[in-house]
C-alpha cells in the first residue's frame, strides 16, 4: 500500500510508471521474483483508471492482428494466460464467439483472406458462414447482410477486475503502490541508475518521498508513454489520443444478440461493434476519433448520433431499447501499426508504448516480455514463484452473486442488505471493496469493484448511501 513519510529518496530495483492493466500485470509478474524492490506509480487515484477502464471488454483471440507483429504474438499468448487467470480467481468471462459480418460484396470477398490471416496468427477455428446460418444464429440482425466469418473463441470479459487482481497480488507480495503521483523529471542518478522526481497530483494525495532512485525503469504510462520516453532521451513514437465513444443499453436488450457482432476492420481499427457484456448489458461502439487533447474523455452528440446510425444497420431493434449510459475512453494510438515495446539494455529501461484496444488481452504476456527484457538488461531474476491467490468478487451475471447465496447471507447478513438495487450490490460487497488489498477510495473505484451505481438510475437512488459508506470508512 501507500507508505507514510519516507526519507530523502527511495531506492528500488524496478520503478514502473503507469498502473493501468499493463502496469499492474508487470508489477505482479515481477513480484513473483523474490527479493526485488518494486514500486508502481500512477498519477490517478486508483489503478486501472485511465484507458484501462473504458474499453470494449473483449478477450481477443488475436485472429485479425498483423501476422508476425509483436501484438499478434502477445495477444495470442495473453489470451490463454488471462483466460486461465480469470478462471482461477473468479473474473467473469463469457465465450460468446464473434461474427464478422459482411454487408457488401467487397466485405464478403475479404472474408477468406481474413480467415487465412487468422490461420497465420495461429487461430484455426475461424470459418465462413452463409446468409441462412447467419440469420439463424442472429435473427435480429439488420437486413442486407451477405455472410460472416465466425470466430468462436472471442469472448467478453469483466474489463476492470484484472487490474485490481494484478495490483492486489503485487501489493500483497511487497510491491509499493504510489497513487496520485506524477513523474515530472528523470535524470541520471548514482551508478548509472535513474533519479525520478515526482509530485502529488492532488492536495493530501501522494505521501512519501518525491524522489526515487531506480536501477531499472519501466514505462507503462499509456497516454503519457511518449512523454516518459522523451524524459529518458528517446523519441521513438508520438501518442495521438484516439477517442472511442460507446453506448451501453439496458439489460432488457441482452436477448437481442448472442454473439459479438464485428464489422470488417478498416485502417482505423476494428470499427463499430455490438456486443453483450458480462454484466448483462449490450454495448454499441466505439468511435475512432484522433484528437490532440489527452483529457478529452467526454461524449459528443455527433459521436452518439454516428453510433446510432451504425447500430440501426447492425441491430435495428437495439435502438428501441433504453440507454443506461454513454462513455468514452482514449486509446494510446501512435504513428506505428504495432506495439512500441522495446528494451534499452544500456539505459536499463523498457518502454511499453502504443498499447491499444488489445492491451487487456495481452497484459499478462506483455508482463512476461518485460520481465525478460529486464533480465537481459541485468535485473537478477530468480525462479518465478506462485503468488497467494486473490479471489475476486463475482460481478458477472452468470456467477452466483452474494445476494443470491443463501449460505453467504446466513453467515454474514450484510451480503443480504442490498444498497444498489439496479445492480443488486450489497453492503457486504461495498465493505469488502473498501478493505481490499488495493481499496476503493472513491465512488468510481467502488463502481468498478462492485457495479454499484452502474445500473438504470446511475447512482441516483444509491449515491447518497454509497457516499456515506465512503465517509464511514466503508462501514454500513
Amino acid at each position: 500500500m501507500e507508505h507514510g513519510a519516507q526519507a530523502d529518496h527511495e531506492d528500488v530495483d524496478v520503478l514502473i510508471v503507469g498502473a493501468g492493466v499493463v502496469g499492474c500485470a508487470i508489477a505482479r509478474e515481477l513480484a513473483r521474483r523474490p527479493g526485488l524492490r518494486i514500486a508502481l506509480l500512477d498519477a490517478a487515484d486508483d489503478v486501472g483508471s485511465g484507458t484501462s477502464k473504458a474499453n470494449t471488454a473483449i478477450l481477443h483471440t488475436g485472429f485479425d492482428a498483423t501476422p508476425g507483429s509483436i501484438e499478434s504474438r502477445l495477444v495470442a499468448r495473453g489470451y490463454h494466460l488471462l483466460r486461465d487467470y480469470a478462471s482461477a480467481c473468479g473474473i467473469a468471462v463469457e465465450r460468446t464467439g464473434a461474427l464478422l459480418v459482411a454487408w457488401d460484396d467487397e466485405q464478403l470477398a475479404a472474408l477468406p483472406a481474413l480467415a487465412r490471416k487468422a490461420e497465420a496468427n495461429g487461430y484455426r477455428r475461424a470459418r465462413q458462414v452463409g446468409v441462412q446460418e447467419l440469420y439463424g444464429r442472429e435473427p435480429r440482425l439488420g437486413p442486407g447482410a451477405l455472410g460472416a466469418l465466425e470466430v468462436p473463441g472471442e469472448s467478453v470479459i469483466d474489463p476492470w477486475t484484472p487490474s485490481h487482481a494484478f495490483a492486489g497480488q503485487a501489493v500483497r507480495a511487497g510491491v509499493q503502490l504510489r497513487l496520485r503521483t506524477r513523474v515530472t523529471a528523470i535524470r541520471p542518478g548514482p551508478d548509472g541508475r535513474h533519479e525520478v522526481i515526482t509530485r502529488p497530483t492532488a492536495a493530501g494525495g501522494s505521501t512519501g518521498s518525491g524522489r526515487f532512485v531506480a536501477t531499472h525503469l519501466v514505462n507503462a504510462a499509456g497516454l503519457s508513454s511518449d512523454e516518459i520516453d522523451r524524459l529518458l532521451g528517446f523519441s521513438h513514437f508520438t501518442v495521438t489520443p484516439r477517442r472511442g465513444q460507446l453506448i451501453v443499453f439496458d439489460k432488457a436488450a441482452r436477448s437481442l444478440v448472442g454473439h459479438i457482432l464485428l464489422p470488417v476492420p478498416s485502417s482505423l481499427g476494428k470499427g463499430v461493434l455490438v456486443a453483450p457484456t458480462v454484466f448483462g448489458n449490450v454495448l454499441l461502439g466505439p468511435t475512432a476519433e484522433d484528437l490532440t487533447d489527452r483529457t478529452a474523455t467526454g461524449t459528443t452528440a455527433e459521436g452518439i448520433a454516428f453510433l446510432r446510425g451504425k447500430g440501426e444497420r447492425i441491430l435495428p431493434a437495439l435502438l428501441a431499447e433504453e440507454v443506461t449510459t454513454v462513455y468514452a475512453g482514449l486509446r494510446a494510438a501512435t504513428e506505428h501499426a504495432d506495439y512500441q515495446l522495446r528494451g534499452q539494455p544500456q539505459a536499463r529501461y523498457v518502454c511499453v508504448g502504443g498499447i491499444r484496444s488489445t492491451g487487456l488481452t495481452a497484459s499478462m504476456a506483455i508482463a512476461e516480455e518485460v520481465a525478460g527484457l529486464l533480465g537481459e538488461a541485468g535485473l537478477p531474476l530468480g525462479p518465478a514463484r506462485e503468488l497467494d491467490p486473490v479471489p475476486m468478487p463475482p460481478l458477472g451475471e452468470q456467477a452466483l452473486r452474494p445476494y443470491q447465496d443463501a449460505a453467504r447471507v446466513a453467515a454474514d447478513p450484510l451480503y443480504g442488505l442490498i444498497v444498489c438495487h439496479c445492480e443488486r450490490v450489497t453492503a457486504g460487497e461495498l465493505r469488502d471493496a473498501r478493505a481490499a488489498a488495493v481499496p476503493a477510495t472513491t465512488i468510481d473505484g467502488l463502481r468498478r469493484r462492485t457495479r454499484a451505481g452502474l445500473g438504470r438510475c446511475q447512482g441516483f437512488a444509491c449515491g447518497s448511501a454509497i457516499r456515506a459508506l465512503l465517509g464511514q470508512g466503508g462501514r454500513p
